[in-house]
């Protein structure tokens, strides 16, 4: 099968992925084999080929926002039959015994594996995945649109909800990628009073067609304080900046897998009158199935910049330079 894989992983410009041909692989008991129809582009796929985000195996093929069409099932193997439309998320397996998993937070398994890092991902025209993980979707709805709700529109959910917004709640969200544009459309949608802060002009310019109350830029004060934020940019010296803006008792939950080192934080300005800071880890398939049912009632814009397959490298350096509007996808049929 034709593929990308992770070759030499460095900066962007190094050109880290290399294009190669792979054998087909095999579905085992549990899993099902998939065709690709399309895969976007994640910034834990640039993390994991710029070396941010440690190689767990070498020559390993990114990619987790997979939407594909069940090729065949595995020995001994419960699931959709041949030909249904299926997507395979970030979360690939867990242990399903550990104390984590059994109390529902099956996102802090110590043995969790993740599709493009613990195997191979959707930058290819065939995949393996557990049949358990993976989420039945619409036919009535294009893949290109379909493929980010599967990680960008999966964990910015799993970010809303431990950024415990309040009902009618005022929402400050900095960086506005693929994740945060799909995130901010379902808290408008449920009442939130939503204001962006990025760097990007045409990602403010964004945010505000897509019904953002403010955009302004990423360090720059809201204009009114916050009951909650999400930072999905993977700065860390936003990280004061966003505590700061949060009203008494409001939460800032940070998104992403990898963040750049936070400064000192002064207690009183920033976490003092029980401000909160978290991390979001992952996401479990409970979080996927209320996503995808949110999504399915809301009907949130996807904004997508589609790539052909042979443009992988490409899509990645645009992500990394801040030149893609929503979410970056890899179209298999070119």
């Amino acid at each position: 099968m034709d593929a990308w894989v992770v070759a030499r992983p460095g900066p962007v410009a190094t050109r880290p992925l290399e294009r190669a041909e792979l054998p087909d692989p095999v579905p085992r008991s549990g899993e099902l084999l998939i065709r690709v129809e399309v895969c976007a582009v994640c910034r834990t796929d640039l993390h994991l080929a710029e070396g941010d985000l440690p190689p767990r195996r070498p020559r390993t093929v990114p990619g987790h926002e997979v939407v594909g069409r069940v090729a065949a099932l595995g020995p001994d193997t419960a699931g959709p039959p041949p030909g249904s439309r299926v997507g395979v998320a970030w979360l690939r397996s867990t242990c399903g015994r550990c104390r984590y998993c059994l109390r529902g937070a099956e996102n802090l398994c110590p043995a969790s594996a993740y599709t493009g890092w613990d195997a191979d991902g959707g930058y290819a025209e065939l995949l393996t995945a557990p049949a358990a993980y993976v989420y039945p979707l619409p036919e009535d709805v294009p893949a290109e649109t379909l493929a980010p709700l599967l990680c960008a529109g999966i964990i910015g959910y799993r970010a809303l909800a431990r950024a415990d917004l309040p009902p009618g709640g005022r929402l400050g969200i900095y960086g506005f990628g693929a994740s945060a544009h799909l995130t901010a459309q379902i808290a408008i949608a449920e009442g939130a009073t939503v204001h962006v802060m990025t760097r990007s002009a045409a990602a403010r310019d964004l945010a505000l067609r897509l019904g953002a109350a403010s955009a302004g830029g990423s360090a720059d004060p809201p204009p009114e304080p916050l009951d909650a934020a999400i930072l999905f940019a993977p700065v860390g010296d936003l990280v004061p900046v966003a505590l700061a803006a949060l009203d008494r008792g409001g939460t800032l939950a940070v998104a992403g897998i990898h963040l750049t080192d936070i400064p000192v934080l002064n207690y009183q300005r920033h976490l003092f009158q029980e401000r909160t800071l978290r991390s979001v880890t992952a996401n479990t398939r409970e979080d996927g199935r209320e996503f995808l049912r949110l999504a399915s009632l809301h009907h949130p814009r996807v904004t997508t910049t589609p790539y052909p397959f042979a443009a992988a490298g490409r899509a990645l350096a645009d992500l990394a330079a801040d030149r893609v509007e929503g979410a970056a996808v890899l179209l298999m049929d070119g």
